[in-house]
């Protein structure tokens, strides 16, 4: 078996009978889910079908909320949000650096930072940046720390269209080059597939769908092949052609 294909049989994130309420209403409902070592996999569901709910509490983010059940995840887990949420008072490198510290820290932020193509905007401050910078300086301070779990939940949601593409691209190659677990939270179905190896549909509270995209990369929104996918993920989601 080759060493690619024995990494994704080990689970990096492993749920049985999750459950998670708010104010009396449960938003998940005895989910059972592996997510194996190194898999690229999507997210989908309506607004407030729990998606969020379901990456803070694999993050670890959700300590006051009501729930059980059993959740393992690694301890090198990193979080990037639809907010870049850079503070405005560091420059550049020192968000990415934070929580980290010495002399190979910041080596690898500057690597980091080349990476995601902000190479020589170490100095810079955040509002310098456009938001597209601004989510690769976000993904970049994710990289800092080897991850083995990237969480991200719609980190391209607030981009504009052609912004969004490159991203796309960008963490592609970077998932590509490092190899983490990555749960990516979307509304968006086309972005699901184009990027995704696996897609999931969260519904009432338990996973409706599970969707292998068996697609080579890097894929087009105007493959017609993708279309088959696009449908079923639709109909999961109770998306009629009226509706679209």
């Amino acid at each position: 078996m080759a060493p690619h294909t024995e990494q994704l049989t080990r689970p990096t994130v492993r749920l049985r009978d999750l459950t998670r309420s708010f104010d009396g209403r449960t938003v998940l409902d005895g989910i059972d889910l592996n997510l194996p070592a190194g898999q690229f996999t999507a997210l989908l569901g309506h607004s407030g079908s729990g998606k969020s709910t379901l990456l803070r509490a694999i993050a670890g983010l959700d300590h006051e909320v009501v729930g059980s059940g059993h959740l393992t995840a690694p301890e090198r887990v990193s979080v990037v949000f639809q907010d870049s949420r850079l503070l405005p008072w560091r420059r550049v490198l020192d968000n990415v650096l934070l929580g980290t510290e010495g002399r190979e820290a910041a080596e690898r932020g500057r690597a980091a930072l080349a990476e995601v193509g902000l190479a020589g905007r170490e100095r810079a401050w955040p509002n310098e940046l456009s938001g597209g910078e601004a989510q690769r300086a976000a993904l970049a301070r994710s990289l800092v720390r080897e991850p083995e779990l990237l969480l991200a939940d719609e980190p391209f949601g607030a981009l504009d269209a052609l912004t969004r593409i490159k991203m796309h691209g960008l963490l592609r190659e970077l998932w590509k080059r490092h190899r983490p677990t990555v749960l990516l939270v979307t509304h968006d179905v086309d972005e699901a597939i184009v990027l995704a190896d696996r897609v999931l549909v969260l519904d009432q509270g338990r996973i409706g769908l599970d969707l292998t995209i068996d697609r080579p990369h890097p894929r087009s929104y105007r493959d017609p092949l993708l279309g088959e996918y696009r449908e079923r993920l639709l109909a999961a989601l109770g998306v009629t052609e009226d509706h679209q």
